[in-house]
C-alpha cells in the first residue's frame, strides 16, 4: 500500500538527539503501509502542511529553547495534526504540572518550589536526601542529588539567579531498589510498562531497565492522573513514571506527554499499536 502525500507522517526529532527508537518507529509506520520521515523540529525547510500528523518524539533540545519550540508547535499545529496537541507540550514542558496534579488530588512526589526573587528553606524541603532540578529539564539536565543542605540551596539559588524555576523533591530510597515503574500509553490505552534503573546513582547502584507487568496500584494510579489530562482522547503517547513512596504506595515522578522514550523496543507489539494509532488520526 502507498500513502498519499495528505497521508504522510512526520516523525518530529532533533539535530542532538540520540534517538534510539527511530529506526524502529519507522519500520513499523512503513509496515502499516504509512510514508513517514524524520525531520527536526527547527528545520525552516519543513513544510509541515505536506504532513497527515506530525508525532512529536526526540525534541529534546526544547529544554534550553521552549519559547522557540512552543512556537514552532503553534505554527506547526495550523497546518497539520500535531501529536500530542500543542496545549498538552504547552502544559506539560514545564514540570509545575506536577503542582497542578496535586492541587487535584493525585499522588505526585512531594515537591518545594522556588521560583525566582525566593530561596530554599528547611521548612520547604525537610528531607535528609534532596534532588533539585529546573523545571524545565530532560534527561536529568542540571539536576543535583545531594544531603548537603547549603549545596541544595546553592544549586537552587543558581537556577533562579538565570531566571529559571527550581524544584527540590526528597529522594525516594525506593529508587535504588524496585526503581522506577514507567507504564506507556498508546492511542488510550495501556501498552506495556518497564522497570527503570536510578539515574542519579553511582555505577554500582544502577541496573538495567527491563519489561515488568505494572502492579494493581500502580496502573490505578496511572489511569486517575491520565483522567485528569483535559486532552486524554486526544493523547497519541503518554508516559507515567511512578516511583514508591516512603509508605509503599506508588507516587508520580513525572507525567510524560511531550517527548518521552516509548521503550519500543522492550515489547514486540508496541511499534505496531504506535502505527496503528497513529493510522487512526490520519483516518
Amino acid at each position: 500500500m502507498t500513502a498519499t502525500p495528505q497521508a504522510a507522517v512526520a516523525y518530529v526529532t532533533s539535530r542532538e538527539a540520540p534517538d534510539l527508537e527511530k529506526a524502529t518507529a519507522l519500520a513499523a509506520f512503513a509496515a502499516a503501509g504509512l510514508a513517514a520521515e524524520a525531520v527536526e523540529w527547527d528545520d525552516p525547510a519543513v513544510e509541515w502542511s505536506r504532513y497527515g500528523v506530525a508525532v512529536v518524539r526526540s525534541t529534546w533540545d526544547y529544554t534550553w529553547r521552549r519559547a522557540e519550540f512552543l512556537a514552532w508547535a503553534g505554527r506547526a499545529s495550523a497546518v497539520t495534526r500535531l501529536c500530542n496537541p500543542v496545549s498538552v507540550l504547552e502544559r506539560n514542558t514545564d514540570k509545575t504540572y506536577l503542582r497542578d496534579l496535586a492541587a487535584a488530588g493525585m499522588p505526585v512526589v512531594p515537591t518545594a518550589w522556588v521560583a525566582p526573587g525566593q530561596r530554599l528553606t528547611e521548612a520547604a524541603a525537610p528531607w535528609p536526601e534532596l534532588v533539585v532540578k529546573p523545571t524545565v529539564s530532560a534527561g536529568a539536565r542540571d539536576t543535583v542529588r545531594t544531603t548537603d543542605r547549603e549545596a541544595a540551596a546553592a544549586h537552587a539559588a543558581a537556577l533562579t539567579a538565570a531566571g529559571r524555576t527550581a524544584m527540590v523533591q526528597p529522594y525516594l530510597r525506593a529508587v535504588d531498589g524496585e526503581g522506577e515503574t514507567s507504564l506507556v500509553f498508546i492511542g488510550g490505552d495501556l501498552s506495556h510498562a518497564v522497570r527503570r534503573g536510578p539515574m542519579l546513582s553511582g555505577p554500582e547502584g544502577r541496573f538495567a531497565d527491563e519489561l515488568r507487568e505494572p502492579d494493581a496500584d500502580q496502573l490505578t494510579v496511572a489511569e486517575r492522573v491520565l483522567a485528569a489530562v483535559p486532552e486524554r482522547a486526544d493523547l497519541l503517547y503518554a508516559r507515567v513514571d511512578l516511583v514508591r513512596g516512603e509508605d509503599g504506595a506508588p507516587v508520580v515522578i513525572e507525567l510524560e506527554l511531550t517527548e518521552p522514550r516509548l521503550f519500543l523496543q522492550y515489547d514486540a507489539a508496541a511499534p505496531g499499536r504506535l502505527a496503528s494509532a497513529v493510522r487512526a488520526r490520519l483516518a
